[in-house]
């Protein structure tokens, strides 16, 4: 089984935004030597808690930083922004790491709407463009726009030769079934809907046309995972993850990384109580024995030969902790 990392560049309470951008270069350097296969960082605006804004940025320090991995978003947020010009970032970033870069890509509004129409500088823009832009990207990307389009003698540069990899985000077979059309490769949010995965998968599979990009499916599923030396010490660390989550699917939440005494101190109703319970299904939690048990479990049913794995607790050294213990239990091959 392949392992891969998100990283939203969580800021825990009482760290800066600075710390947690270092973060992301220290775990990431972290994963280039254990034996990870990708590093991916996501793009999150207008919140306290997520240092994360832009990925090409972080892109480019990671690539710099790191020999080995496959370095991407998770994802670009494209019906925001113009596929000519999401193509000529990635190009560029191509061009810089030849066969390193990962381009992937959600339909999410990114926020509210107030926020959406920050990013697209007041211009109301759907969400049902999304395969649209999607088909548009790839051909700026190739060069092969049809000429019945109306950017068709506009190019995406530089002319390099190696071209980013595109996937598709998403959670419902809606994704799924894009990026089977497109014949780009899928990755599932398990961490964001542990509900609809199998048949989402199936979808893409079923449906998937081989393309200039793949010829044959290629999917991944992410995955919030804590893993420590104990299954208690395991459960303690991801109580500032259950925090966490509480708060982000409140308006106007405080999303910065609660510790878990302060978790463990509060008072909760019992919606809270259930929606804890709930995001849950979004995790896997334990021991490495544990936690290896259950990604193959999850591997069998979802048929992903990778996991990318997101874990977004309050104390780093744990965080760090949980990779190398996760690397070592499915036997990475180290690169150093």
């Amino acid at each position: 089984m392949k392992l891969s990392i998100l990283d939203q560049s969580p800021i825990a309470k009482g760290a800066t935004p600075e710390e947690a951008l270092n973060n992301t270069l220290t775990i990431a350097d972290l994963a280039d030597r254990l034996g990870y296969t990708r590093y991916w960082v996501a793009e999150h605006h207008n919140t306290n808690g997520l240092a994360g804004a832009s990925p090409e940025v972080l892109i480019a320090s990671i690539a710099a930083k790191t020999r080995f991995l496959k370095v991407g978003s998770g994802g670009v947020l494209l019906p925001q922004y113009s596929p000519y010009k999401v193509a000529e970032n990635f190009k560029v970033l191509s061009a810089l790491y030849p066969g390193r870069i990962d381009l992937g890509v959600g339909n999410s509004p990114g926020g509210s709407l107030a926020t959406r129409l920050a990013l697209t500088d007041n211009l109301r823009k759907s969400l049902n463009d999304f395969p649209r832009q999607v088909f548009d990207l790839l051909g700026f990307l190739q060069g092969d726009l049809p000429a019945d389009q109306p950017f068709y003698e506009v190019k995406a540069t530089p002319f390099s030769q190696r071209l980013p990899d595109p996937w598709i985000l998403g959670i419902r077979s809606e994704g799924s079934k894009l990026a089977a059309e497109m014949g780009t490769g899928f990755i599932y949010g398990h961490f964001i809907n542990p509900h609809n995965g199998e048949q989402a998968l199936k979808h893409y599979r079923e449906a998937f046309r081989p393309s200039k990009w793949l010829r044959e499916p290629q999917a991944i599923t992410c995955i919030f995972v804590v893993c420590a030396d104990t299954q208690g010490e395991a459960e303690r660390l991801a109580l500032s993850q259950d925090g966490w989550l509480l708060n982000v699917g409140k308006k106007n939440g405080d999303t910065r990384i609660p510790s878990p005494e302060e978790v463990k101190a509060r008072t909760y109703t019992v919606n809270e109580l259930k929606k804890i319970s709930e995001n849950r299904k979004r995790m896997v939690i334990g021991t490495p024995e544990k936690v290896k048990e259950q990604l193959i479990d999850l591997q069998k049913r979802y048929r992903t030969d990778e996991f990318m794995v997101i874990s977004n607790l309050y104390d780093f050294k744990a965080k760090q902790h949980s990779y190398e213990l996760l690397a070592e239990a499915f036997a990475l091959e180290k690169t150093v």
